[in-house]
């Protein structure tokens, strides 16, 4: 009894290295108002590592983090970024992303449930921001990161 309970917990926060079809699937909204899968978002952004960041204007962490993601891309320029929000309206995310002058590629999830809507289940999100670091194949080289680990990020973008 207590194997499967070491291997439940174990298994919960493994680090994953791709995404689930749910996820894959679930249609994000552009600036513009258009719809793009989360597939096409990772397919356009291949044979560059990126750096995905799950964020909202009303998450004091993230606002504290923007510093640091903004030194982390002035050092990595080679790196693409996707900032992908949890904001409840689009124009509350509208104002978030001019507010902090956001450089990369920005999409919102439209789901009133935010963070523990379908998307945000999909990549067992649980904090914001979280960051997920993909490889040049699509690959996830770093499931679950938040604020507290720019060192990992940082060497990993560097490695």
């Amino acid at each position: 009894m207590m194997t499967i309970v070491l291997t439940t917990i174990s298994c919960t926060n493994a680090q994953k290295t791709e995404f689930s079809k749910e996820s894959l699937s679930y249609e994000l909204t552009t600036l513009e108002g258009t719809k793009t899968s989360f597939q096409s978002i990772i397919d356009a952004n291949k044979g560059k590592k990126t750096v995905i960041e799950i964020w909202a204007g009303w998450c004091s962490d993230c606002v504290k983090a923007m510093p640091k993601v903004k030194e982390m891309q002035a050092n990595n320029p080679n790196v693409n970024y996707v900032f992908i929000s949890m904001d409840k309206s689009m124009d509350k995310w509208k104002e978030a992303v001019a507010k902090h002058e956001l450089k990369g590629q920005l999409f919102w999830v439209n789901d009133e449930k935010m963070m523990k809507g379908e998307f945000g289940k999909s990549i067992d999100l649980d904090w914001i921001p979280r960051y997920i670091i993909v490889d040049e194949k699509g690959k996830i080289l770093i499931y679950r990161a938040i604020e507290t680990d720019f060192d990992k990020i940082n060497n990993i973008l560097k490695s």
